[in-house]
């Protein structure tokens, strides 16, 4: 039977005192009610403990489910013979940002954070495979963070980047690249850090749950990445590399499961904003969390009708037919989420609905943009993430409230532009901090990233065979068999498709032959097809063939 906590500690003191049996009437008052006091302060902070790290697992968990909404939007959007491909790659990006956060990644991040506080870094030095962390709920939080900006390249890519190369990127990424920006933003040493003792200009940067940690770090990667390695063939130039007069447009295989991943991207964000409270039960935290949700959802409607009726009004000028396009309400949708994300704590529920609305018109007139310009984006990530990352960071600087900083951040010296004039000023210190962290993450990405996609373009092993890209990487990685599903969207003439199947045969089968003649040079015995081509590649010319 459990004793009380008058009975523990009666029995506590007894125990202490000097002989081992003296009478609860000689036990004062004054040290009965210390030691209650002190044993209920204890159990209290445990169960906010334990509060708190289910918390942050449950959110944790939410962020890491928005990998399958990103695989089910990128598996959408690519064409039949990709499919297989693009899901590995997407699997991939979250087993690379596991090794290259643990390893390293967190390390660099947030090593060293209570050693070093009061000083400004660069970058972490301590708790490198996790050694020394204690709070294994946070690393696992930040990790699905990690895993979040890694997968934000994945859709840009597709259907013409190597396995090796995704690989590479994604744990560079996740290794190094993203976490010194995290370090700069968000720990207390970084020297951007609104949480530094002493921050940048007596403010410092406001990025609540990543708008330009992770959405502007992961998007400006996919536009260095898509530039190096070109568009996909067929896109905006034809197979002789004459420029097309109008950009073929590669319709996705299934929008269905386009609006799975978004309604699953939604679905996380809420843990992804939510969740960066970090601890649910400190002050008024709780109060603060559902504004946060509320924020969300608001921002992400705003832009999901600011993108279906700008681009329903803009085809109206154009063709005169009203079309409502669905992939342009999700993308509007995604935007706002994005654009929501590093003020969703600061601003009013009026102003994350402005915010929306802008992130939706952002995102058309930058896809529109990139089209013109011969980015080739499969899934619209860099409008969504860079663009939108940046317009949400700067969005801070014009609408963060004071009531607001000043509890979430405890202070309320530097606010919103627009706030400042309502106090009889032109403060904008806030602003101006937004800009410089959002130019030191552009540049940040930019010295290191260019460098490493270059060099991987250099070597050869960023982009797929032209070949093997335009028949589909399903089968020249996975085995898969070439299907055929609408008409014009392999990037050529239907009539030639079977020319390049034939092609693509002819070529394995001179591989598989010849690999066959130096086993069988090396053995003499009878060799079979090497398993990893399918028959249906390159037929029975090699089976059981004897030398």
């Amino acid at each position: 039977m459990s004793s009380t906590t008058y009975q523990t500690c009666l029995a506590n003191l007894n125990s202490n005192s000097d002989n081992g049996a003296t009478s609860s009437t000689n036990i004062t008052t004054e040290a009965l009610l210390e030691c209650i006091s002190n044993t209920i302060d204890t159990t209290q902070h445990d169960s906010h403990s334990s509060i708190d790290a289910s918390f942050l697992l449950y959110a944790a968990s939410l962020v890491f489910f928005m990998q399958t909404g990103f695989a089910m939007i990128c598996a959408g959007c690519v064409r039949v013979n990709n499919i297989q491909n693009t899901l590995l790659k997407n699997l991939l990006d979250a087993c690379g940002a596991s090794l290259g956060f643990y390893t390293v990644g967190y390390a660099f991040a947030f090593g060293g954070s209570l050693a070093d506080y009061g000083k400004t870094t660069f970058i972490g030095k301590d708790n490198f495979f996790l050694m020394g962390v204690e709070n294994n709920s946070f690393w696992l939080f930040q990790f699905a963070f990690c895993a979040t900006s890694a997968t934000i390249i994945a859709g840009t890519l597709a259907e013409r980047c190597q396995m090796t190369a995704y690989l590479a990127y994604s744990i560079m990424l996740a290794a190094f690249v993203y976490p010194v920006v995290v370090h700069s933003i968000w720990s207390p040493q970084g020297f951007l850090s609104a949480h530094n003792p002493n921050p940048l200009w007596g403010s410092g940067m406001v990025d609540f749950a990543g708008g330009s940690v992770v959405h502007l770090t992961g998007g400006m990667t996919a536009l260095i990445a898509t530039t190096i390695l070109g568009p996909r063939a067929g896109r905006f130039y034809d197979l002789r590399g004459e420029v097309l007069e109008e950009p073929r447009e590669f319709t996705g295989h299934s929008l269905a499961l386009q609006c799975l991943g978004t309604f699953i991207l939604w679905f996380g964000w809420y843990g992804f904003n939510a969740g960066s409270i970090i601890s649910l039960t400190l002050d008024d935290n709780y109060l603060v969390v559902s504004h946060i949700a509320i924020n969300t959802t608001l921002s992400a409607a705003a832009g999901c009708v600011m993108s279906l009726f700008l681009s329903t009004i803009v085809g109206v000028h154009f063709t005169g037919e009203v079309t409502f396009n669905l992939q342009y309400a999700m993308n509007g949708c995604l935007s706002g989420l994005v654009a929501i994300t590093a003020g969703c704590s600061v601003v009013e529920s009026w102003a994350s609905i402005v915010i929306g609305l802008v992130s939706g018109a952002l995102y058309l007139a930058c896809s529109k943009l990139l089209v013109q310009w011969k980015i080739d984006d499969a899934v619209d990530a860099i409008p969504v993430h860079m663009l939108n990352g940046i317009w949400g960071s700067l969005s801070v600087g014009l609408f963060a409230t004071p009531d607001l900083m000043n509890r979430v951040y405890e202070t309320s010296a530097h606010v919103g532009w627009f706030y400042s004039w309502g106090r009889g000023s032109a403060d904008a210190t806030l602003l101006a901090c937004q800009v410089v962290g959002i130019l030191f993450v552009i540049g940040w990405v930019v010295c290191m990233m260019t460098p490493f996609f270059w060099l991987m373009h250099y070597c050869g092993f960023l982009r797929a065979d032209s070949l093997e890209e335009i028949v589909g990487l399903d089968i020249v990685y996975h085995g898969g068999e070439f299907r055929k599903h609408r008409r014009g969207n392999f990037g050529s003439d239907e009539r030639d498709i079977d020319e390049y199947l034939r092609k693509y045969e002819r070529r394995k089968e001179k591989a598989s032959c010849k690999s066959n003649d130096e086993m069988a040079d090396s053995h003499g015995i009878s060799v079979p097809a090497n398993s990893i081509y399918q028959e249906s590649l390159h037929g029975n010319s090699c089976h059981g063939r004897r030398t």
